[in-house]
């Protein structure tokens, strides 16, 4: 395989966090290379860099989709960490779900659906331990990858996937066996779920107000500015009291005002002051 330059690097590194506010960094060459690789037998280009060159001109639009796609394309966990969920069931959803209001959960960047799936399901056994509750429940899932989203909409798992933290006993409940060791969420489950097309670095307003936002493990990836950027709109997304989660390792430090930290057992959520 054909290499790419330090300039073309440097200038596809500018190009993919000005259209998605990734920040690459110097050395995730390797990275650039197993990602984009495939590309080039689809789009018949011989070179890397003759790839990243033609994906940053403006009319070349389908080449532009698909290096987004591949460059921000991540699988996650089932129920990753556990004690977001828990919360979920044992604190927020109790302080929020409020007779004859509709409550409205976000799952930001949700990569291949597991995170807004697992929260569906959380909800989902909250109600059948109270009938009744969460009567307007909606959960939105949004993600940069068009191609990604579309995944999520059918709820296909592999058994690879499968095995990443989702306990046998939820796989039987909330999943229909196919073939070749792939099984596909109930539509129970998947009509829980409204997936979007969405960058982080837009305006939200269109959006519309939420009790709860999941945007976790996503952040690390976002210069300090955007970091900053997006929590205040997630701020100015929420309802007054509404909870940002964020990943295990992530803080607001140096970074937004506008949360009040609640240390839980274990675990952190925010709350909007």
């Amino acid at each position: 395989m054909k290499n790419f330059t330090d300039d073309q690097y440097q200038a596809f590194c500018r190009f993919l966090e000005n259209n998605t506010g990734i920040v690459l960094g110097n050395s995730k060459q390797y990275l650039v290379k197993s990602r984009l690789s495939p590309l080039m037998t689809r789009f018949g280009i011989e070179s890397m860099g003759q790839l990243i060159e033609r994906s940053m001109q403006l009319r070349e639009r389908e080449l532009k989709t698909a290096v987004i796609d591949a460059m921000t394309t991540n699988e996650t966990l089932w129920f990753r960490d556990n004690y977001p969920f828990t919360q979920l069931s044992e604190r927020l959803f109790p302080e929020l779900a409020k007779p004859g209001k509709s409550l409205r959960v976000w799952s930001a960047a949700c990569s291949s659906g597991q995170e807004p799936y697992s929260i569906a399901m959380t909800a989902q056994e909250y109600m059948s331990r109270r009938p009744g509750a969460l009567p307007g429940l909606q959960i939105i899932a949004t993600d940069i990858s068009a191609t990604m989203l579309e995944q999520c909409k059918q709820g296909i798992y592999d058994s690879l996937s499968l095995a990443r933290g989702l306990s046998p006993e939820r796989r039987s409940r909330f999943f229909t066996a196919l073939d070749n060791g792939r099984m596909q969420l109930q539509p129970a489950i998947r009509n829980m779920v409204s997936f979007r097309s969405y960058n982080l670095l837009d305006s939200y307003a269109s959006l519309g107000k939420f009790d709860i936002i999941f945007c976790r493990n996503v952040l690390i990836y976002f210069s300090p500015e955007n970091k900053s950027k997006i929590l205040n709109q997630f701020a100015g997304a929420l309802n007054p009291g509404g909870y940002l989660l964020l990943g295990a390792s992530e803080s607001l430090t140096g970074l937004s005002d506008r949360f009040e930290m609640i240390r839980c057992s274990p675990g952190i959520i925010y709350r909007l002051r």
